[in-house]
């Protein structure tokens, strides 16, 4: 029988880091009044990477997948998959992981992008692992990869705090022996309103509303809801109980969601892998992110039980437990 392991992880963050100190003065000068005690307290973050102008979703991912491959002592030439979780490509198509493709100068294999927004990154896990399982692929790169600073409304305090910019990846590679141990995915399409980016290009021009726009409250309740149910799910499908998980990875969105969301499983907060004081939240990117940190830091260690888990606008969720 096949299964999917991980083999690697990489990531790549924009050059310039942002304090909230720096950006509360950034903003002061549009008029737009916050302060960096306000900002950490509701949220965690303490800074963010902001990606200039010409900086996109493919260079970072294709920078976190050369890290990914080469932590896994691959080629890109083994690799005959791609998959890119992302809500900002460089361009409507290609598709971010054709441009990756190009990057990596390993054409041939499957490559195309997923749109499940924070969810991304796990929805591409699920899919990579299934390719694999089914004998579609042998070697995968699932990339999530965000440059969410361009579509935020920097006038609006509520939004603009809380993202950042980035790209984590992940090698998965057919092994004889679980890797991954179980997935589920789930969305509510009656929930689009509460999290989303509702414009497009239309006739050579913008329509619709250009910039992100949520409903914190209603995102928040959605948020620890599913991220508890799902939890549960995969745990019930890998015939584990939630207590033996050994860390669990949410994504990076805001510590009051971490904290209930530990709390509702009755796991300890020292098992929650945290990453949003340093990055913010990076979309897609986020999971990636924290679980590359998470194994360089040598808190995550081989043979141990990761729950990963994502939630995003759709409202998308999902969750994917593996052994490192």
């Amino acid at each position: 029988m096949i299964y999917s392991k991980l083999l690697g992880v990489g990531s790549a963050l924009p050059p310039r880091c942002v304090s909230n100190e720096a950006l509360v003065e950034s903003l002061a000068e549009r008029g737009v009044e916050s302060s960096s005690d306000w900002i950490e307290e509701r949220t965690g973050i303490k800074q963010r990477y902001l990606a200039e102008p010409d900086i996109s979703s493919s260079q970072l991912g294709f920078q976190a997948a050369q890290r990914a491959l080469e932590h896994a002592s691959r080629s890109a030439n083994d690799v005959d998959l791609i998959i890119v979780a992302t809500s900002t490509p460089d361009v409507i198509f290609p598709s971010t992981a054709c441009l990756i493709q190009q990057q990596l100068g390993c054409k041939g294999g499957a490559a195309f992008d997923v749109q499940a927004v924070c969810a991304g990154f796990v929805y591409g896990l699920a899919t990579a692992d299934a390719m694999i399982r089914t004998g579609m692929a042998r070697c995968a790169l699932v990339i999530g990869a965000e440059v969410f600073s361009r579509i935020l409304d920097w006038n609006d305090r509520r939004t603009c705090v809380l993202f950042g910019d980035g790209a984590g990846a992940v090698v998965l590679g057919a092994g004889d022996s679980p890797g991954i141990h179980a997935c589920a995915l789930h969305a509510d399409g009656s929930l689009v309103s509460i999290l989303q980016t509702a414009g497009q290009v239309c006739s050579g021009k913008i329509c619709g509303h250009p910039f992100l726009t949520m409903d914190g409250q209603a995102v928040f309740k959605t948020a620890v809801n599913v991220l508890d149910q799902v939890a549960r799910e995969v745990c019930a499908k890998a015939s584990i109980s939630v207590d033996e998980l050994d860390w669990l990875i949410p994504h990076q969105a805001n510590i009051r969601i971490l904290q209930a969301t530990a709390k509702r499983l009755a796991l300890p907060l020292e098992k929650v892998i945290i990453t949003v004081d340093q990055h913010a939240n990076t979309s897609a990117a986020s999971v990636p992110l924290a679980l590359d940190w998470a194994i360089r830091q040598g808190k995550v260690k081989p043979g141990q039980k990761v729950l990963l888990e994502g939630v995003g606008g759709g409202m998308t969720w999902g969750a994917c437990l593996l052994s490192y």
